[in-house]
């Protein structure tokens, strides 16, 4: 017998479950289309963008902490902040209390168009998110976090077992015979 949420006499728990795991996998497919215009529009790589938001949520960041937070190794990290540094968008800043610590900014003013892109989707989600109750939101909120942080130590894992296993890059070969 399947366990039923309280409160719910047709839907089980399993089915509730893999209902919100396709709507997560639904809004993430979307989420990254919607960078993907984002980024386009604005001549950055998606990855870029994502990590140029990032920064922006911090206030101020390392290179290592980025790398960490997003899987990326250290040299693609770098490239991905020389890239956005070229472009203007951060500035690398030198610790006052440690001048071989060195932080990552944003530049305000440069993410500013950016910022207006965002605004009209960020005000309809806003009147969306209004109409849950505070209960709701914060077990939103915290579903949100959890699985957010659960992710983070799902990429970190992935990367280690991609270190020690050596990946093939090679597409499936196709049978074209058997295409009519």
């Amino acid at each position: 017998m399947t366990k039923k949420p309280p409160g719910s006499s047709d839907v089980s728990i399993s089915d509730l479950v893999e209902r919100v795991s396709l709507e997560i996998r639904r809004m993430g497919a979307h989420s990254v289309m919607m960078s993907q215009v984002i980024a386009d529009r604005f001549g950055l790589h998606t990855t870029d963008l994502e990590c140029l938001d990032l920064i922006n949520m911090r206030g101020k960041t390392t290179a290592g902490e980025l790398a960490q937070a997003t899987g990326l190794t250290s040299g693609a990290m770098t490239a991905l902040l020389d890239r956005l540094e070229r472009a203007g968008y951060i500035t690398r800043v030198h610790d006052s209390a440690d001048r071989r610590r060195i932080t990552i900014q944003v530049r305000e003013e440069a993410i500013e168009p950016i910022k207006t892109v965002y605004a009209p989707i960020g005000e309809r989600m806003g009147a969306l998110w209004s109409s849950f109750t505070a209960d709701e939101l914060k077990t939103i909120a915290q579903f949100l976090e959890r699985s957010t942080d659960l992710g983070v130590v799902c990429i970190e894992q992935i990367r280690k077992e991609t270190a020690s296993k050596p990946v093939s890059r090679r597409r499936p070969r196709v049978n074209r015979r058997a295409i009519t």
